[in-house]
């Protein structure tokens, strides 16, 4: 069975011109032609064709997909086997791209647009902008950003002051669990876990148990933000990590 390009292009979800331009340079060549002088593919091509797709995905130059799938000493299966090694280099890459994004976002919450007056009324000694610069060289470019910048640069003063209030009543009920000896596996504790991430919903970005896994993890990895939560009280930040982990498992 053979398809015309434009089957190929809807299959791939690729353009017809792309499927012309790698004609062109021979990197997929359509098997067959109609007796109109059309191109014809079969299944051996669309083969071909989502090789090429996948090294693409991966940020492989043209070039380089050549020689790949050209290889004379690579067989179908060891084709295979070299995706799934790049792909689970790439998921790997992703889940620390998430962690980092998950990070910057947290870390976001200490940067904002007042005044230095507004600053230091709303948060007293606490200065929000301490890591904003290291935010933004480093994360500065990724969509997660951006979201969070657009949305906390509309809140007013009045935004800030709600959500401190709101980040310290959190406190004062978190140092309550934590008095009377709740473990993080408690319902008290995990229903609050699932309250801050909520908040961070509300506030920031949306945010995944799985996130907020990440989120946890740093909080006990970074021992800038085990300071913030140690803060409000000690041990705070070692236990809000289990409860996170906690409550996403009885949510999954």
């Amino acid at each position: 069975m053979s398809y015309s390009v434009g089957q190929v292009a809807a299959f791939a979800r690729v353009t017809v011109r792309t499927l012309h331009h790698y004609d062109e340079i021979g990197l997929l060549s359509p098997s067959g032609r109609s007796h109109a002088g059309h191109r014809r593919y079969d299944d051996a091509d669309l083969d071909r064709l989502q090789r090429v797709l996948f090294y693409r995905e991966l940020g492989f130059p043209l070039d380089q997909v050549a020689v790949l799938i050209d290889d004379p000493d690579a067989d179908p299966q060891e084709h295979l086997r070299r995706q799934h090694e790049l792909l689970s280099t790439r998921i790997a890459e992703l889940q620390r791209m998430a962690e980092a994004v998950a990070h910057a976002m947290e870390a976001k919450k200490m940067g904002i647009d007042l005044t230095p007056e507004e600053k230091f009324e709303v948060f007293g000694d606490h200065d929000p902008d301490q890591y904003e610069e290291e935010v933004r060289q480093r994360w500065g470019g990724t969509d997660a950003y951006r979201e969070s910048a657009r949305r906390t640069a509309r809140y007013t003063k009045a935004d800030w002051q709600r959500m401190k209030e709101e980040t310290a009543d959190w406190g004062a009920r978190y140092q309550a669990v934590m008095a009377d000896g709740e473990p993080p596996t408690g319902e008290r504790a995990m229903d609050l876990a699932e309250e801050h991430r909520r908040q961070i919903v509300r506030w920031y970005y949306e945010c995944t148990y799985d996130i907020h896994r990440c989120l946890a993890d740093m909080y006990v990895a970074d021992e800038r933000f085990t300071a913030y939560y140690d803060a409000i009280r000690p041990g705070l930040a070692e236990h809000l990590h289990a409860a996170i982990h906690a409550n996403a498992a009885r949510h999954a």
